[in-house]
């Protein structure tokens, strides 16, 4: 598979489990009934096993190694955090206030993720 295709299907997977996300926490923010539809509780998944794939298959081609650039390992690291956030805000929240702000903060790590793919700086060329 060549790099663009490949780089197509990261970046689309990105916007849509973005896009899911969201959505998801709209519904949480509601207590939709959409939330326990099946479709909801696993494309989310597919989805987001085809992103992190993508992801270090794209490292791979690129021969970009986490521990040797910088702004692979915000990525990385960003990632963790951003999953860690997202499974308080649709799971492990006790309140609705915490569930919220993980939500709101979660959003604010994926957009730090993705100017740090676009800059290719962890600072974000700052300063």
């Amino acid at each position: 598979m060549s790099y663009a295709v490949l780089k197509m299907i990261h970046v689309g997977s990105v916007i849509v489990s973005y896009s899911l996300f969201f959505l998801r926490g709209i519904w949480l923010m509601q207590n939709s009934k959409n939330l326990r539809q099946r479709w909801v509780k696993i494309l989310p998944h597919v989805v987001d096993t085809i992103l992190l794939s993508s992801a270090i298959v794209l490292a791979i081609i690129i021969q970009q190694n986490p521990l040797e650039h910088s702004w692979l390992s915000a990525k990385v690291g960003g990632l963790l955090l951003y999953i860690g956030l997202g499974m308080v805000a649709m799971r492990f929240g006790k309140t609705r206030r915490i569930k919220l702000i993980a939500w709101v903060s979660a959003q604010c790590v994926f957009i730090y993720i993705a100017l740090v793919a676009l800059t290719k700086s962890p600072a974000l060329s700052i300063g």
